[in-house]
């Protein structure tokens, strides 16, 4: 015996609506997925203030320290470099790449305190580490006050 099923005529729209969402969610998923991939390398960075300086830390793993350039122009920090791409193993053979390749600029604009003769930079472990000592006007003193006993 044939069944009874109600009829509805905006069924295969709706359905013709949910695939064309798809198809639209999927396309754009990809594009932003490919523009993630050309976009800029912009390493990381950590900065902080103690009593006597700026520091700056930035994440830089891959890179050479002969890749690195650190400059002080006009109370401006740059530091540029480049982390290159392994060219031992053939672009076919990889499966995914995530990381970015490239080459990079970060510049930073210096307060007047800073001492730019003094700045000093180390790279280890792939973190580069600039430390920019204040100059010695700049930094804080305490001054001891003293309280006159005796009244009048």
């Amino acid at each position: 015996m044939p069944t009874i099923t109600r009829w509805d005529p905006f069924r295969n729209l709706l359905t013709l609506q949910e695939q064309m969402n798809r198809l639209f969610e999927d396309t754009f998923s990809r594009a932003r997925a490919d523009e993630s991939s050309l976009a800029a390398w912009v390493p990381p960075v950590d900065i902080y203030e103690t009593e006597s300086e700026l520091v700056l830390k930035a994440d830089l793993p891959g890179i050479q320290e002969k890749d690195l350039d650190i400059r002080v122009e006009n109370n401006m920090l740059t530091i540029r470099g480049e982390r290159k791409f392994d060219q031992t193993v053939k672009e076919d053979n990889y499966l995914r790449v995530e990381r970015a390749y490239g080459t990079f600029s970060r510049s930073f604009s210096l307060p007047n305190t800073v001492n730019p003769d003094a700045i000093r930079a180390e790279y280890r472990n792939g973190v580069l580490e600039v430390r920019m000592p204040k100059r010695e006007e700049s930094k804080p003193k305490q001054i001891r006050v003293t309280v006159a006993s005796g009244a009048k």
